[in-house]
């Protein structure tokens, strides 16, 4: 079964920063707009940030702009989510995707927290 790999995720402070990898097989990659989602307990899935095949187009939830920057890799066929500024509400498991596939990410957690 085909899966993206997330890495970055973890514990951190009010104000400080992680980021976030996911790497996807290049026949996946190289054509599609990938997606970063986060679901928080008891909430429902939020779609965090997406960057299209070509890295043209970018778009941001509401909460995370300014904050939050996606970028993708075609070398490594790796998209990145850069946060910074982090706050308590950001905790959630993040996970990615590939846009319009079934191929997504195990998920990693982040906890924003002092």
């Amino acid at each position: 079964q085909v899966q993206l790999a997330e890495s970055g995720g973890g514990l951190v402070q009010p104000g400080g920063s992680l980021r976030l990898s996911c790497a996807a097989p290049g026949f996946i990659f190289k054509t599609s707009t990938m997606i970063w989602y986060r679901q928080a307990p008891g909430k429902e899935r939020e779609l965090v940030a997406s960057i299209s095949s070509t890295g043209g187009s970018l778009s941001y939830a509401d909460s995370v702009k300014g904050r939050f920057t996606i970028s993708r890799d075609d070398a490594k066929n790796t998209v990145y989510l850069q946060m910074n500024s982090l706050k308590p509400e950001d905790t959630a498991v993040y996970r990615c995707n590939a846009a319009w596939t079934s191929y997504w990410g195990q998920g990693t957690q982040v906890t924003v927290s002092s």
